[in-house]
């Protein structure tokens, strides 16, 4: 079904609702944890119809859209209101605001910024019978149970949402990201743990190892060395002078744990193309393989060492290439594993080999 409106929404599940059918909201169908996926004979509601960017207020910093607004679209509106919207999830330029919502989405930003959760102030609901109820609002806090909180992240199991009011922050003064090159993934794991330690904590901090290099320099040239064991991405924003501080600590940190070259984009093309290179990082294994495999967990920002060890580890013992692009900030790796499945048993070794990795 492919409403265009809160009422169309309202019939469609009050009448499934009737017949014992099972509905699945659907927004652009990015997710990696299968939560677009209907259920057998049952109905998928696809919302990319509903695509309004509905207000955009400047005075109270927030926005109301409907669900299959585009992230990425969102926020270039907000720009020109001298506002954003911080989440970015990796698929920005595709992913819509109802699955953000649905899957509390996070990104590379949520290191400072926090998840989708921490930006939507309310949404219009339709419920499992069909009927329509606003959870939150315009304002910051509401009374009473926070029920908008719990629908944040519940993978559309308590209803649809049809309208959205999310939080918008301004556009910071000034931007500085930081590409430190390392020989190995241990040093860079090290300058993490040593930016944290000094207490700052910048606006993103990714971590890419030498897999996922080779396969993202098969798309974007030139955009990361080519023979370096990983690089990390650093990103800070706020006051001119807090932003210069700040970065020649973060610069210094690196240096001190082995770093072999750290440089700064200043310039927002430049920027851009080293995110844009991050972002698409996981479409570009399909340059070494033609499927993957993600494991997704989180660990202590201490151990992130300990466990790409036990990564390899793995990979190694189950003759398996793993690339790995990750939330270094937060401790969020995600393994990838890339393999062919149509070579017999491959599958059957990639599934084990997972298993294991998240077991550690």
């Amino acid at each position: 079904m492919f409403p265009a409106t809160t009422d169309e929404v309202s019939r469609v599940v009050a009448m499934a609702h009737r017949e014992d059918i099972p509905v699945v909201g659907r927004g652009s169908g990015t997710g990696l944890s299968g939560g677009a996926i209907a259920s057998l004979g049952g109905i998928q509601v696809v919302l990319t119809r509903m695509k309004a960017i509905l207000e955009i207020d400047q005075e109270n910093r927030l926005a109301v859209v409907e669900p299959g607004v585009i992230n990425l679209d969102l926020d270039k509106a907000a720009r020109e209101h001298g506002m954003r919207y911080a989440p970015d999830p990796s698929s920005q330029r595709a992913c819509s605001l109802g699955g953000n919502v649905a899957e509390n989405a996070g990104g590379p930003h949520c290191l400072a910024y926090g998840v989708t959760t921490n930006h939507v102030l309310g949404m219009e609901v339709v419920l499992e019978d069909g009927s329509v109820v606003w959870l939150g609002g315009k304002a910051r806090e509401t009374p009473g149970y926070d029920l908008r909180g719990v629908f944040v992240g519940s993978e559309g199991t308590f209803g649809l949402a049809t309208k959205i009011i999310v939080r918008l922050l301004p556009v910071p003064e000034s931007v500085s990201t930081m590409l430190g090159t390392f020989p190995d993934i241990d040093s860079a794991c090290t300058a993490v743990s040593s930016i944290i330690g000094q207490g700052v904590v910048p606006a993103a901090m990714e971590m890419i190892d030498s897999v996922s290099i080779k396969a993202i320099l098969n798309v974007t040239k030139d955009v990361f060395p080519a023979d370096v064991g990983s690089v990390l991405l650093v990103e800070v924003e706020g006051l001119r002078e807090e932003v210069e501080e700040t970065r020649g600590g973060i610069e210094a940190a690196m240096y001190d744990t082995g770093a072999i070259e750290v440089k700064t984009a200043t310039d927002p093309a430049e920027r851009e193309r080293l995110w844009q290179a991050r972002k698409g990082a996981f479409g570009a294994l399909g340059t070494l393989a033609p499927n993957y495999y993600l494991v997704d967990a989180v660990v202590p920002r201490t151990r992130l060492a300990e466990m790409l060890a036990e990564v390899d580890r793995i990979a190694k013992a189950h003759d398996l290439m793993v690339a790995n692009v990750f939330h270094a900030g937060d401790g969020n790796l995600h393994p990838c594993i890339a393999f062919d499945e149509r070579v017999p048993g491959t599958l059957e070794r990639v599934m084990h080999a997972g298993g294991e990795m998240l077991e550690v």
